[in-house]
């Protein structure tokens, strides 16, 4: 993170000039990325638990469920993308898959917010989720940065 320092007045310190932080924009688009991954991933399990029978999401839970998810895939996705490409490059088209199966699976173990019963279900789940995820992660980002341009004009 890099903190440029600029200077500033304030009543809050008595009318002193002092320097003040302004944060790198790199910082605020992470936090931004952040973000719509994690509403994104949100939106991936709402539709798999609405289209899918066997896949449940408790309220009270579901954010503790999205968090453990998505921190889970973050930090899987680029563990398996090493393994695909020094030992299996085959499966480097599938990386997403497999993180998203992490996800859920280390999610539903963890969280009692997340239950997926059945084979079937498990691997509709991994692609619904997966797919569900991907279209929303696409078009947040359209439909923010629209919003937030639109409200500055």
């Amino acid at each position: 993170m890099r903190v440029t320092r600029v200077t500033l007045l304030s009543a809050s310190n008595g009318w002193r000039i002092e320097r003040a932080r302004q944060y790198d924009s790199g910082m605020i688009r992470m936090l931004i990325r952040v973000g719509i991954h994690l509403l994104a991933n949100a939106i991936g399990l709402i539709v798999a638990a609405a289209v899918l029978s066997g896949m449940t999401i408790t309220g009270p839970a579901f954010v503790i469920a999205v968090l453990i998810f998505t921190v889970v895939e973050v930090v899987a996705d680029p563990l398996v993308t090493k393994i695909a490409i020094t030992s299996v490059p085959a499966l480097r088209g599938g990386v997403a898959l497999v993180t998203t199966f992490l996800g859920l699976l280390i999610t539903t173990w963890i969280s009692s917010g997340l239950q997926i019963d059945g084979l079937k279900t498990w691997l509709l789940a991994i692609l619904v989720v997966w797919l569900a995820a991907l279209i929303a992660d696409l078009i947040l980002p359209v439909l923010l940065v629209k919003k937030a341009v639109d409200q500055r004009a």
